[in-house]
């Protein structure tokens, strides 16, 4: 698949599309790129490597566009080794190329590579600092933690381009048609959510050029509608709800619980014109329902309690959305057990470690199935939410 950025900007990434988690825990359904970039001037500047996996098929492109060319500048956005493990090789093949980094950069690099002659090969940037290739002159900002310490972004400033490291990337291979928005949610509140802060100094920075184009290391370039993604982002980074609808998660041993649910949706739907989703947690990918859980202003937990702690499920992912900085939200309970119940204390003594959390209620009790008693409750958490 032939990607075109500009005449002197090249595409040199690769579609991994047999993977199947990603990090070791994300489903990745239709794959996922990784993406490099190769800039021809009067010096030559590679922009981040590619995974172990992509290596071969990644060298031939880079030796097809540089037609016997050599590599000056080797950029290190990003250490992971996703994007880190063919450096390396390319300094090998380069026994004259620089690498740029930050101080972080080459803190860790070690950790990861024994390079020959690392501290003559070493160009030391910091924040705004800018180096000439020709033409093209790459202006650095530094991005820590976004999403790992020594994370940088570059921007090049004859074509208004933005290397963006793991900012504005997503899930999924180029050569799949799908929209943006669903696969680079369930990206960043997954990967990069916990760093709402550090998302905001960076698009901070980012503000103050004129971008034409944005060239992350997964998913898209994009280069339309460049005011649409930075919005995206500085919602997700302000922990901002995008829709004022509820969302209800339900964990369920048997499905009694989940039933209730679906009752609980009924009646949601029936009074109000607010969106109402709902998710059966023991089914769906929890990256996914994490994604979701973002996405909305409103999250019902349904769950049962499980030798007298909290159903497993239920836990886990509660534990993960505090642990990625869920707040601000509205939030209801309903529990379900046939004796002792105590799923609803056991989920909002999580819930109350979080920021900004609304608890809506009443809490609801279900003993093993819905009965009149507790569909009323269930009416009048309908009514209040």
């Amino acid at each position: 698949m032939n990607i075109k950025i500009t005449d002197s900007i090249k595409y040199i990434g690769v579609d991994d599309k047999d993977l199947d988690l990603f990090e070791g825990q994300y489903v990745v359904p239709n794959g996922v790129s990784y993406n490099s970039y190769l800039i021809k001037d009067e010096k030559i500047a590679v922009l981040d490597t590619v995974d172990s996996r992509a290596t071969d098929t990644w060298l031939e492109k880079l030796d097809g566009e540089l037609e016997g060319k050599k590599v000056d500048y080797l950029v290190v956005s990003h250490l992971e080794p996703d994007h880190s493990y063919n450096i390396k090789l390319l300094c090998e093949k380069y026994p004259d190329m620089k690498l740029i980094g930050n101080q972080k950069t080459f803190a860790f690099l070690p950790q990861f590579f024994n390079i020959d002659e690392f501290e003559k090969r070493k160009v030391l940037v910091n924040d705004g600092d800018e180096i000439v290739l020709g033409q093209h002159t790459l202006k650095f900002a530094m991005a820590p933690m976004v999403h790992w310490p020594e994370v940088m972004v570059t921007y090049e400033k004859k074509e208004k381009v933005l290397f963006s490291a793991d900012a504005f990337g997503k899930f999924g291979t180029l050569d799949i048609a799908e929209e943006w928005e669903s696969e680079a949610r369930r990206y960043y509140f997954n990967i990069v959510g916990k760093y709402g802060i550090q998302v905001q100094a960076l698009l901070n920075k980012a503000t103050e050029l004129e971008i034409k184009m944005i060239c992350p290391l997964h998913g898209p370039i994009l280069d339309k509608n460049i005011e649409y993604y930075v919005d995206m982002y500085n919602t997700w980074s302000q922990y901002i709800p995008e829709e004022d609808g509820i969302l209800i998660v339900a964990a369920s041993m048997h499905g009694n619980t989940f039933e209730a649910m679906k009752e609980l949706k009924r009646m949601l739907i029936e009074k109000s014109d607010k969106e109402v989703k709902l998710i059966d947690l023991v089914r769906e990918d929890l990256s996914e329902v994490i994604s979701q859980a973002f996405k909305y202003k409103t999250l019902v937990l349904a769950a049962p309690t499980y030798n007298a702690e909290l159903f497993p499920l239920m836990e886990h992912f509660l534990r993960e959305l505090k642990g990625k900085g869920y707040k601000n939200r509205k939030i209801a309970f309903v529990e379900n057990g046939t004796w002792a119940p105590m799923a609803n204390k056991l989920m909002m003594d999580i819930v109350t470690q979080m920021k900004d959390m609304e608890v809506v209620m009443p809490q609801v009790t279900i003993r093993t199935k819905l009965n009149e008693e507790t569909r009323q409750k269930l009416e009048e958490l309908a009514e209040v939410l």
